[in-house]
């Protein structure tokens, strides 16, 4: 089977058929997404396996599209100071790599550079001295950006959200100082149908 398809044994099957049709999608229509839909993407996200069971999740939700761009604005700063700290020299190369294709003067000239205008973003914390969080957090998110799929919603996982712990405007959170933040979901109805990219085939190796 080529990546790039469906078959039919996949497709008869609904689980399948969402894990290969779920995108990132980094523009979204707007319409709000209503609070039944979010409370159900949420409820998928806690049935992730974590160690021990430990569920270290919790979640710190804005639906307010002004709130939302002014926390994208704020990052977006952070971001470009990050970038130039770490790529001195090379900023503009860095931030092509780390915001997907975007040029990189886009990063303040867009309304929403950091979660695409999308109308639900999600940050995902864990307790700071969890040293499994990353990994339980990891398998929550892929839960919640199936469930949005297999709802009619389109999702995309944001990392550079982790930068909000630097903003001035953290504190709007509410996040305790023992728990971090690991990376936030963006949710929303997509405006863009991204084509799957090619999967790497070769990187299996079975042990008898």
């Amino acid at each position: 089977m080529e990546a790039e398809t469906i078959s039919e044994d996949i497709a008869c099957s609904e689980t399948l058929k969402t894990i290969y049709e779920r995108r990132a999608v980094r523009r979204y229509k707007d319409t709000p997404v209503d609070h039944e839909l979010i409370t159900k993407i949420l409820d998928a996200g806690r049935m992730a396996p974590s160690a021990i069971n430990k569920q270290p999740w919790k979640f710190y939700i804005l639906t307010g599209k002004e709130t939302i761009k002014t926390f994208s604005r704020e990052i977006a700063k952070v971001t470009a100071r990050v970038f130039a700290k770490e790529h001195p020299g090379d900023v503009a190369k860095a931030a092509f790599h780390f915001l997907h294709m975007l040029k990189a003067g886009d990063l303040f000239k867009r309304p929403d550079p950091i979660f695409h205008g999308a109308p639900v973003v999600i940050f995902i914390t864990a307790l700071r001295e969890n040293e499994w969080a990353s990994l339980d957090i990891g398998m929550c998110a892929q839960n919640m950006m199936l469930a949005a799929k297999a709802l009619g919603l389109d999702s995309c996982p944001v990392g550079l959200a982790k930068y909000v712990e630097q903003t001035k405007i953290f504190s709007r959170l509410q996040v305790p100082f023992s728990e971090q933040v690991h990376l936030a979901i963006i949710l929303g109805y997509g405006d863009e149908t991204p084509e799957i990219h090619k999967r790497i085939r070769n990187n299996a190796f079975f042990i008898e």
